[in-house]
């Protein structure tokens, strides 16, 4: 195990695929969902777990409303909202289908759900009822991302943007579409913009930035492996952002790599050495500082290996560009 990697040691292991790990917006909890159920809050400062809490079904989403309330997205089609002191959940509504995708927009207050039902659902956490729907176009919503009022949706091939304000226009990002399938979407923190995944391997990034005339707007192979003269595509499962070191970003792939980029350099500054099975969700700290990094099957490839599932955290000790040997994003 290299230095700066630690694994999270949970006493009751993680018996099935992780689906999503996010650390708290102030502090340094790790919220983690699973398909085994159950919802855990491990508190990275103390190595200890703060939570499990069990449901009658798999979990496949997770975000965090605030740093003591957490929400959940079940394959029985329930959002379930948990008081992370108490360990107690209630049910806030339910999707006609399974539920696949949830966030939290603290501009409006609102949970944003979708599910198989072909809805994106919005729920109004004062009132504690759905508000609104929008009937999704084409296919199911893979993945999906908040930046401000704005709701990035990834389906199919393409990439909407949905204003809060007026839900039933959405607007495609036509410079976005990928001709694959799209695998994730990922908001930036800190400014209007975006990254989108794709089942080929390839990132398209679509950011402002308001310190240089042009923005920022190109595609790159995230991992060209070689394998027999052809490129070894894998699957972008997730892509994050550094909320703190504005221009880094991670991104981790199903073949169980993990990449840290800088946008305005287009250069990889950082390849972590490979995790045991694919790299199924990515969440930086509120610090900027920590990697949480979920290696799990994800259940996309029949000859994916199946170790059990592990979260590993990654100290970044300086982020400094010309430290790393650099390999451009071409």
């Amino acid at each position: 195990m290299e230095p700066n990697r630690v694994l999270l040691d949970f006493q009751n292991p993680i018996q099935d695929a992780i689906s999503t790990i996010q650390f708290a917006p102030r502090s340094n909890n790790l919220l983690i969902s699973s398909w085994d159920s159950s919802l855990r809050l491990y508190d990275v400062d103390n190595s200890a777990l703060r939570l499990e809490a069990p449901s009658e079904a798999a979990l496949l989403d997770c975000c965090f409303q605030d740093e003591s309330l957490a929400l959940s997205a079940g394959s029985d089609g329930l959002i379930r909202r948990y008081d992370l002191q108490s360990g107690i959940s209630e049910t806030i509504g339910k999707h006609d289908d399974i539920a696949t995708n949830i966030s939290y927009s603290d501009q409006t207050c609102q949970i944003v759900t979708a599910g198989l039902d072909g809805k994106i659902l919005l729920w109004d956490t004062r009132r504690e009822k759905c508000v609104s729907f929008v009937r999704n176009r084409g296919s199911d919503v893979v993945s999906m991302s908040i930046s401000g009022f704005n709701l990035i949706v990834a389906s199919g091939v393409c990439v909407y943007s949905l204003d809060f304000r007026n839900m039933q226009k959405p607007v495609q990002l036509t410079d976005s579409c990928m001709k694959v399938p799209v695998a994730c979407v990922s908001s930036v923190p800190y400014t209007e913009g975006f990254a989108i995944g794709s089942v080929d391997g390839r990132v398209a990034l679509e950011i402002a930035c308001l310190d240089q005339a042009d923005d920022i707007r190109y595609i790159f192979w995230c991992h060209p492996k070689s394998k027999g003269r052809r490129k070894h595509l894998e699957s972008v499962n997730d892509i994050g952002f550094n909320p703190i070191h504005h221009g880094a970003f991670a991104t981790g792939d199903n073949a169980g790599f993990v990449s840290v980029w800088d946008f305005q350099s287009k250069r990889r500054i950082l390849e972590l050495p490979r995790f045991p099975n694919s790299v199924a969700s990515l969440s930086y700290n509120c610090g900027g500082q920590v990697l949480a990094v979920a290696s799990s099957c994800t259940y996309q490839e029949a000859k994916e290996r199946e170790d059990p599932p592990q979260v590993f955290l990654h100290v970044i000790e300086e982020y400094n560009p010309k430290s790393f040997s650099a390999s451009s994003t071409g």
